[in-house]
């Protein structure tokens, strides 16, 4: 997450270490975003791939052979990606919807900017679950944000980036000389969600202070760790507080900005 031809759609994104903050429940501990993405899906009726992907019906989820995975660039440089915002949500959670993309739009040289009469775009909705495809699909194209958990400003960015074409940073291709996978410590039957995926990793570090690097216990079935980080375990991975550097930097580099 070599120069990205329409060839490759596989990207994961990359950063400088932050810190690993957390975000409290109502009436329970804190957890991570990671925790709470898997914790909700987890009762969701799709398939999803890596916890909050939803499994293409076109095209090989690792791959894209076409440059209609990708939002189109302006003559102005600036990539559109028109949206809506469901209704059902409250005001306030329209606000934080709204505030994260912008906070994008500030970054980057994408525009997330509100549908008129476009074909293609995002439409942020509660529904049961974190989700989001991978890459521009054509036509209306869900974002789920279940109310009561994900809308949060990193799990919308976290979910608004799938949507732009960027996987979790543990299954980029070079993860194993940054990261130790701990089999041992996963569910057999949720063991794909490890699986490394051919990534143009855009010339950028591994990135353990990504959005969209999930944190060291998921999809753990005993509580241990199953992501390691190397040689320094103590490296914290799995933020929510939004963009790192090189998630910015990414965001450019994929869309030739």
């Amino acid at each position: 997450m070599e120069q990205i031809p329409s060839v490759s759609l596989l990207l994961l994104l990359v950063g400088l270490s932050l810190a690993s903050p957390v975000m409290k429940q109502v009436d329970g501990p804190e957890i991570s975003m990671t925790k709470t993405i898997l914790t909700i899906n987890n009762r969701s009726s799709k398939f999803l791939l890596e916890g909050d992907i939803v499994t293409p019906t076109t095209r090989n989820a690792m791959i894209c052979y076409s440059s209609g995975c990708f939002w189109r660039k302006g003559s102005n440089g600036k990539v559109e990606v028109p949206y809506i915002v469901s209704s059902e949500f409250t005001s306030n959670e329209r606000h934080t919807i709204e505030t994260a993309i912008k906070n994008i739009n500030s970054k980057t040289c994408i525009r997330f900017v509100p549908r008129q009469n476009q074909a293609d775009y995002l439409s942020y909705e509660p529904r049961d679950g974190c989700w989001s495809s991978l890459g521009r699909q054509g036509n209306q194209q869900v974002v789920s944000l279940q109310s009561g958990g994900c809308v949060t400003f990193g799990i919308i960015q976290h979910e608004s980036l799938h949507a732009l074409g960027f996987q979790h940073e543990q299954t980029r291709s070079d993860r194993d000389d940054y990261v130790v996978i701990n089999w041992s410590n996963i569910d057999p039957d949720n063991s794909f969600n490890f699986d490394k995926t051919h990534t143009n990793n855009l010339n950028t570090p591994y990135d353990y202070g990504s959005v969209m690097h999930y944190d060291n216990t998921a999809f753990s079935i005993n509580g241990q760790d199953t992501i390691t980080p190397i040689p320094d375990p103590n490296v914290p991975i799995g933020q929510r507080v939004g963009l790192s550097s090189t998630d910015i930097l990414k965001i450019n580099r994929l869309y030739n900005c």
